[in-house]
């Protein structure tokens, strides 16, 4: 373990980051959580309390799309005033001062781009919770009225189309957006380096992503507090809370940026 939270395990990631290599990052639900955002699968996650709502039980059913969003209205103020924490903060960081190719992320929290990532990269995989789109024409838009009127009503909401409304997130039984996932892969071709931070790794496809550049010949480091379905690949494991390594990873960087 780090010494007064220097993280002297950092140093093959820092030493190989030092060249300013194509650097992947993959984040999961962990990176968050220190934002007040719970996780999925945890001790504590969401899944402990709520029953995931299949996409075609959502198209099919009524009582399932009032259950999803249900659920989906008990955490948007938290979702909504959430704001980017150390861990995308000090990201965002090593972005604006080029050391970041692609950001791939499974989370639908939107923190990378409050953070002050360019949207275009950011892969989002997992989709937004900062939008609602129509199942039917595909329409998005803000969503707060949509919430209100939820909470107002009870009736699940409707498109202007007739369609229905939906976060714009990838629901269970819901296809992975082809064009991100496409996007996330050619990032893990060209990537030197890797990082997955805050993710066990156990979704897929999105965890294919990470191991894919390891793959290719990229060095994989993960950061996670617990275990992680990539452990015995990974030439770098580091456990601890991501939002106390990260910060010291980029000053490390910063550092021998300013040292030449």
């Amino acid at each position: 373990m780090s010494v007064k939270g220097t993280f002297p395990e950092l140093a093959p990631l820092v030493e190989k980051l030092r060249g300013r290599p194509r650097f992947l990052v993959f984040t999961g639900a962990g990176i968050s959580t220190g934002s007040g955002i719970p996780d999925f699968r945890g001790p504590q996650g969401i899944w402990k309390k709520w029953t995931p709502v299949y996409y075609q039980e959502f198209l099919s059913s009524r009582e399932a799309r009032i259950r999803h969003w249900q659920y989906k209205l008990e955490g948007w103020e938290g979702f909504r005033d959430a704001k980017p924490n150390a861990a995308h903060r000090a990201l965002s960081r090593l972005d604006r001062r080029g050391r970041l190719d692609t950001v791939v992320t499974q989370n639908i929290d939107g923190l990378h781009q409050l953070a002050g990532h360019p949207p275009g990269r950011v892969i989002e995989l997992h989709g937004t919770n900062r939008m609602v789109e129509c199942t039917g024409c595909g329409a998005r838009q803000d969503p707060d009225p949509v919430y209100s009127e939820f909470a107002r009503t009870g009736d699940p909401p409707r498109c202007s189309c007739g369609g229905f409304l939906k976060p714009a997130t990838v629901s269970f039984g819901q296809a992975m957006p082809r064009d991100k996932l496409a996007s996330a892969f050619e990032a893990a071709a060209r990537a030197q380096v890797v990082c997955s931070i805050g993710s066990t790794l156990e979704v897929e496809p999105a965890a294919s992503v990470p191991r894919a550049a390891h793959q290719g010949g990229a060095f994989y480091a993960i950061i996670n507090r617990g275990a992680t379905a990539h452990d015995r690949i990974a030439d770098l494991k580091v456990e601890a809370d991501v939002n106390r390594v990260l910060p010291v990873l980029e000053r490390r960087l910063s550092s021998r940026r300013r040292g030449g």
